[in-house]
């Protein structure tokens, strides 16, 4: 028998506020910050601009999977409120192995809780706008077969998001890419773009010389993957930049894609904030048509 009561789950990586996933009956289970002075929760007991300060101050922390018993103990939540059934949108498979700990958590609830684990290839404001439209969705009376065998396979494959890295320190740090790039980028004030290849990790999707041209190109981007289609949701997020400026970026996608059904709002996580530091902008457009 299908699930008729449906709850939504996902990870501090989909930047959904604790006002909007209450409102929207979403449970979240924290990814953890590996820091100097012990380990934290992403948004829970750590905050993006703490860890803002702590890179600022030499260190550079590591992010660890949520704990298993974290997804066990939201997993009975859902059961203990009366929902036969829950879909799961988890950070992107080719940042972390959460989705896999979900999936195999997810297994264990067989035969009190029907559980459908999806990977949402992306982060942050990519996969917050997944799990806010099938939230939409299941309000709208979406039936279970309905929501896990096509819209939400859909969704994965239909929103694209992109973010601007203001420094590539981090980066460098981290491992991610070589000094001789990142001291050349910084040199010559190289803003990269970044994206998600088709399996889901990062890579670079544009560069632009200077801070003023990132937004514009963080737009062109976002018009570029909307391309023709007529219903769209929109997001904008950021990530220790000013409010002047995430409002600036909002204004200038909703003039170049006025038509939208939803547009979003988010702060970039703690886990992406480890990954790429501050000033961080991003952008999205979901395609629902």
């Amino acid at each position: 028998m299908s699930p008729k009561k449906i709850a939504l789950l996902t990870d501090s990586c989909a930047d959904i506020s604790p006002r909007l996933a209450k409102e929207k009956g979403i449970f979240v289970v924290p990814l953890r910050i590996l820091c100097r002075d012990g380990e934290y929760r992403d948004g829970v007991d750590i905050t993006p601009d703490e860890v803002y300060c702590r890179l600022r101050e030499g260190e550079l922390p590591k992010t660890s999977l949520p704990s298993g018993e974290d997804i066990g103990s939201a997993l009975e939540e859902i059961v203990k409120e009366g929902y036969e059934g829950v879909i799961a949108f988890m950070l992107s498979s080719g940042l972390s192995g959460t989705f896999n700990v979900a999936r195999l958590i997810g297994e264990e609830c067989e035969g009190k809780l029907e559980v459908a684990v999806f990977d949402s290839l992306s982060a942050s404001l990519g996969q917050g706008m997944m799990v806010l439209q099938l939230a939409e969705d299941i309000k709208a009376g979406m039936s279970w077969e309905e929501l896990v065998e096509h819209r939400a396979p859909q969704l994965v494959k239909d929103t694209t998001a992109h973010f601007s890295v203001d420094t590539l320190e981090y980066l460098e740090k981290g491992g991610r890419i070589g000094k001789v790039t990142a001291t050349a980028g910084t040199l010559l004030n190289i803003k990269p773009i970044l994206g998600f290849s088709a399996d889901g990790q990062l890579q670079s999707a544009a560069k632009v010389r200077g801070r003023n041209q990132v937004m514009d190109k963080l737009v062109a981007l976002t018009v570029k993957a909307c391309g023709e289609h007529k219903r769209y949701n929109l997001a904008v997020a950021s990530g220790g930049s000013s409010s002047e400026e995430l409002e600036k970026l909002r204004t200038k996608l909703i003039t170049a894609l006025p038509d939208y059904d939803h547009i979003w709002e988010g702060e970039i996580d703690c886990t992406l904030s480890t990954y790429i530091g501050d000033g961080i902008l991003g952008a999205a457009v979901q395609v629902l048509d």
